[in-house]
């Protein structure tokens, strides 16, 4: 349970979950429900310092790390879910900014993290922990519930575009699930090509061929006209999910053409540079215009809205990961040539435009899913700062807690 496991300014984070073999005392297991935080943060943000996670109830135990600190309640009657809402507060937050040790790598002394005041919650203040609980229980199935729709297109891009399960079905006249309409659109034998054998009718195409490419860039930040516009610029850190078009460094239309480019929705941007490339390789797909830095490329489709590309190259992911090579700082980084390599099998554009559609649909249910989300989290950062200014009615605390549903 180190630093990767806690998102910035707080929650628990499961992208970056590593195994530990070696022995684990008592005092540095983190039981599911136990609260456990960081004095420390490697980078100038300061996002991770102080910044706490709660181990989930679904959750095996975890072992600590030398960069993290279990908090352990001295009686049955603290109250645990109060006390992790209120290491969630901006108020907290700026708390621990403020109270910074170090240049480099960044400390927060326990003295100075002890003397944060957690006086005994009122009644409005339980009530808002109740409300960004139920928050915060909606965000995560909505999570689990995407998780699962992005396994399902996943698995049957895979089956239909890479295995060809429908095709060697009606080669080998085996019942297929597919309906009549579905099964008609697959030929019932194969074809040698560059790929190896593909269905009858398709071809292998190159990602160049069916995508323009293109790198990434910074806008000089000395230019303050290029800075706090209304367009995203994405960095391989705002690519944690399938979709990525929310970033917290924007930039203005002055800023491309400048230093960065922007594409339209529905490209797909690749992480190709960076520490985070030895865990594995970022892909996202836009789902609005964005621009983007030099560590991450963006594929554009040349036909169709990207449906295809995102989750043909999503399916690459294990192909790409294992092209990574250390720079001489050990940076991770994705040779070009690698993406070059890449062909995909293609029916041809009528089949291919309805086999897509399914895959569409549920592509578009993960947006829908995501936007629901990020309404719940900005509600829940919305009501998060009332916690300790207590500057919220009983009834209104209700009608957070009725607008979550």
């Amino acid at each position: 349970m180190g630093l990767a496991t806690i998102q910035r300014n707080g929650g628990f984070r499961r992208d970056s979950l590593r195994t530990y073999g070696g022995e684990s005392p008592e005092k540095l297991l983190v039981q599911p429900g136990d609260l456990y935080l960081s004095l420390k943060d490697v980078t100038q943000s300061a996002d991770l310092l102080g910044a706490v996670a709660c181990l989930p109830l679904d959750h095996p135990p975890g072992r600590l790390t030398q960069d993290t600190v279990k908090l352990v309640p001295i009686g049955p009657r603290v109250p645990l879910n109060y006390l992790y809402w209120l290491l969630r507060t901006p108020q907290y937050r700026d708390y621990c900014r403020a109270h910074a040790t170090g240049t480099t790598n960044l400390g927060l002394a326990r003295e100075d993290f002890l003397s944060f005041p957690a006086p005994e919650p009122t009644a409005v203040q339980n009530r808002i922990v109740d409300a960004l609980s139920a928050l915060d229980d909606k965000i995560e199935l909505n999570r689990r519930m995407s998780e699962t729709l992005e396994a399902m297109a996943r698995a049957l891009f895979r089956s239909w575009f890479v295995d060809f399960d429908p095709v060697r079905a009606k080669a080998e006249r085996r019942y297929s699930s597919l309906s009549q309409q579905l099964m008609s659109l697959f030929p019932d034998s194969f074809e040698e090509s560059g790929l190896g054998q593909i269905p009858a009718g398709w071809s292998a195409q190159s990602l160049s061929s069916i995508s323009d490419v293109y790198s990434g860039g910074t806008p000089n930040k000395s230019v303050a006209s290029y800075w706090n516009g209304s367009l995203p610029w994405i960095s391989p850190k705002a690519m944690t999910s399938i979709h990525a078009d929310r970033s917290d460094q924007m930039v203005t239309a002055a800023a491309v053409g400048n230093g960065t480019r922007l594409v339209p929705k529905g490209s797909v941007l690749m992480m190709v540079r960076g520490m985070g490339l030895h865990q594995g390789v970022r892909i996202s797909q836009a789902r609005r215009e964005v621009t983007f830095n030099q560590d991450v490329k963006a594929c554009v489709p040349k036909w169709g809205d990207g449906t295809f590309l995102l989750f043909a190259l999503l399916d690459s992911s294990a192909y790409l990961f294992s092209k990574v090579q250390a720079s001489g700082h050990g940076t991770g980084v994705l040779p070009t040539d690698s993406l070059e390599a890449l062909s995909f099998a293609v029916p041809p554009a009528d089949v291919r435009d309805e086999l897509i559609k399914p895959l569409t649909a549920l592509n578009a249910k993960l947006e829908s899913n995501h936007q629901i989300s990020k309404s719940l989290v900005d509600l829940r950062d919305t009501l998060l700062p009332k916690l300790i200014s207590g500057a919220l009615q009983i009834e209104n605390v209700e009608r957070f807690l009725g607008g979550s549903t």
